[in-house]
């Protein structure tokens, strides 16, 4: 028996799960202290389910805490960077192009130093140990415990950065390193964002694992816990603490995989509306499609692996006007206050629930407040969220012709009518803990994202088993039980503005848990 939690800003969902079978879900408010939360969700849902805390096999946790206390500045610690690449690299220096709110909470320090590759794995310069020990003491004497260290094609070659990390372990084990090349993909400037967010979040990642340790010890559950990650997969709670943004927009991701699960849909448009904005994401092969471009994250320009979602401002709390002869919905959303400010719950602010009872798509609160809305209000608000959905779907749509949608969250009752460019719109039982369900779910993921020298076919054999035996290796140390890890994606695309055979080769495994390898 696994358990699901997804901790939301605004609600804690929980699903018990028994194979195939969805045995309970529940949600409940968020709290300040988040294991309170948690612990709140898990104890309602064993205790519906009848089920002994004993029997949970496996606790899987979602959570939007990282990239909140990013987004709004909280909670981050100062970071000293380092880059390994002058003076090739002098021209733009690290938290370069950073909002200057957030460069003043995560910027201990900087420098450059000597070191680096070219495009094809030869050294620009050897690496200056003496430089790199400097700053090192510098950062001490600065009180910093965190340090990111970025340095060119570091993808191709990461010799340079582990070495500076074993220069840095030397003076200092307490001291904690973030490497571009354990996070970022190709472009040196947005991987090296990626090491230094990771590094002003990873004292909040401890936090957050004892939360959730806490959580589960209050209710006697002994059982391994493991935390979502944002390609849709799980990682320890000591790969987490090493990696805290790779739970970015784990929510959504979450989402799209319980959708696949829920209805056995393998290739679709997942649409998951919550109380304030809609999320669309796009399934190929049961796993969230990635995004091919750089991610902004809170003004941060970054490359790691996020999943390609579009947001639209559509929920269950989107607030309805009349303006002129036409209907608006949203941005903006009475979010947590819709069951005090909604008119099905006595207040005084139109909202698409409202809109939704009104019309008889859904059953909650009081009908009886909205029954003297004009039909022309009502149908109005009903076309003007179809349309947003058609737009939205179709951005995201890569192809013509229509395509399966799969409606979720527990704003989906917002949606009656099938939108144009959806070939059938699915609405899965549990639909509103789809998130819950995707975490419970999970699986173990490795990625490699690097450049090679590939001349003839013998190379190419070589660039593919090593990107590949890379791949593995990480999904091992983050989880995965070695024997069940299979390859799920593998491409080559030459990079034709570089010479020597220079070819972008990505790789991707996923495997089952491998039960021994929680954190408790």
């Amino acid at each position: 028996m696994r358990i699901g939690v997804d901790v939301g800003g605004t609600n804690t969902d929980a699903a018990l799960l028994s194979g195939r079978q969805v045995l309970g879900s529940v949600k409940r408010p968020t709290t300040g202290d988040v294991s309170t939360g948690i612990s709140s969700a898990i104890a309602a849902l064993i205790e519906d389910c009848g089920v002994s805390a004993d029997r949970i096999d496996a606790v899987m946790i979602g959570t939007t805490h990282f990239t909140n206390a990013f987004v709004q500045r909280r909670e981050l610690v100062p970071v000293y960077a380092i880059r390994l690449g002058f003076p090739a690299g002098r021209g733009i220096p690290p938290f370069s192009a950073w909002p200057d709110d957030l460069k003043n909470a995560v910027c201990g320090g900087r420098t450059m130093v000597a070191g680096g590759f070219e495009f094809d794995g030869s050294e620009i310069g050897a690496l200056d140990e003496a430089a790199v020990v400097k700053a090192v003491e510098e950062a001490k004497e600065m009180g910093l415990t965190q340090i990111a260290v970025s340095c060119i094609f570091s993808q191709l070659n990461a010799t340079h950065e582990q070495r500076a990390a074993e220069l840095i372990a030397d003076i200092d084990p307490k001291l904690e390193v973030s490497l571009s090349s354990e996070l970022g993909r190709v472009g040196l400037l947005e991987r090296e964002n990626a090491a230094i967010m990771n590094a002003s979040l990873r004292p909040l990642a401890k936090q957050i694992t004892a939360a959730f340790n806490k959580a589960l010890t209050d209710l006697n559950i002994t059982a391994q816990f493991f935390i979502s990650q944002n390609d849709g997969t799980l990682m320890s709670a000591d790969h987490m603490q090493r990696y805290p943004v790779l739970t970015f927009a784990a929510g959504p991701t979450n989402s799209l995989r319980g959708a696949a699960w829920l209805t056995g849909a393998s290739d679709a448009i997942v649409v998951d509306i919550g109380g304030t904005t809609s999320d669309i994401g796009v399934l190929v092969s049961n796993f969230p499609r990635q995004s091919s471009v750089h991610v902004d994250v809170g003004g941060v320009r970054t490359n790691f692996r996020m999943p390609d979602v579009l947001s639209i401002g559509l929920g269950g709390g989107s607030i309805v006007r009349e303006l002129d002869d036409r209907i608006t919905i949203g941005p903006d959303s009475v979010g947590y206050k819709l069951h005090s400010e909604g008119l099905i719950f006595g207040g005084k602010t139109l909202t698409t629930s409202d809109i939704a009872v009104a019309s008889g798509q859904a059953e909650f609160g009081d009908r009886a407040r909205v029954a003297e809305l004009s039909q022309d209000v009502v149908e109005g608000a009903q076309a003007a969220i179809l349309n947003m959905l058609e737009e939205a779907i179709d951005r995201m749509k890569t192809a013509s012709g229509d395509v399966p949608m799969i409606l979720v969250g527990g704003g989906s009752v917002l949606v009656g009518e099938k939108p144009r460019g959806v070939s059938e719109m699915l609405k899965p039982e549990h639909a509103g803990v789809a998130n819950a369900i995707g975490a419970a779910i999970g699986q173990v993921s490795g990625e490699v994202d690097r450049i090679y020298a590939i001349t003839d076919d013998e190379s190419r054999k070589c660039a593919l088993l090593d990107a590949e035996t890379q791949a593995i290796e990480q999904a091992v140390s983050a989880g995965a039980d070695r024997s069940s890890i299979e390859t799920v994606n593998i491409e080559a695309v030459p990079l034709q503005y570089l010479p020597g055979g220079a070819t972008r080769v990505v790789c991707r495994v996923v495997g089952d848990l491998a039960m021994g390898g929680g954190d408790r």
